[in-house]
């Protein structure tokens, strides 16, 4: 269990907001409509997560649910807060196979995942492995952005 802080401002747009008529009535009302989309978000990502639930209040999305692996876990939470409108994540996730944890790191200008590789792994070559550990939120290893949390999976 945990709180991760991400930038509100950066990350996909999933379409909440102002569009969704059924949201407009309160600011209740959109929370929960934010909060239904955000699980469909994670669905529809395929990260198995059994019984997901995520609520979503002032920027702050809360998930529930029994995660497969320590892996699938971690792309919940990176796949919730790379969200635009999303500032925090607060897991309340539990894990089916306990394994070591990941570290998260913050995209800055300039960066690459063969930059990234070399400072945390010591060998630029080693960026698929940080590739792989984020798909399906990445679809292609030269498409990152600053502000963007990625995940970076111990080495086996």
């Amino acid at each position: 269990m945990g709180v991760f802080d991400f930038v509100k401002d950066a990350g996909q747009k999933l379409g909440f907001g102002k569009g969704d008529k059924e949201a407009q009535e309160t600011e209740r009302a959109q929370e929960a409509v934010m909060g239904g989309k955000l699980r469909r978000h994670l669905q529809g990502l395929g990260i198995a997560i059994e019984k997901v639930n995520v609520t979503f209040d002032d920027g702050v999305a809360t998930v529930t649910g029994k995660a497969a692996s320590q892996a699938e876990k971690e792309k919940a939470i990176l796949a919730l807060g790379n969200t635009q409108g999303v500032s925090r994540v607060v897991d309340e996730m539990t894990v089916g196979v306990p394994e070591p944890e990941g570290k998260f790191y913050t995209v800055v200008k300039g960066d690459s995942l063969s930059k990234i590789a070399k400072a945390q792994y010591g060998d630029a070559m080693k960026y698929p492995v940080i590739f792989e550990a984020n798909k399906p939120m990445l679809t292609d290893p030269n498409k990152i952005y600053p502000g963007q949390v990625l995940r970076i999976p111990p080495l086996k």
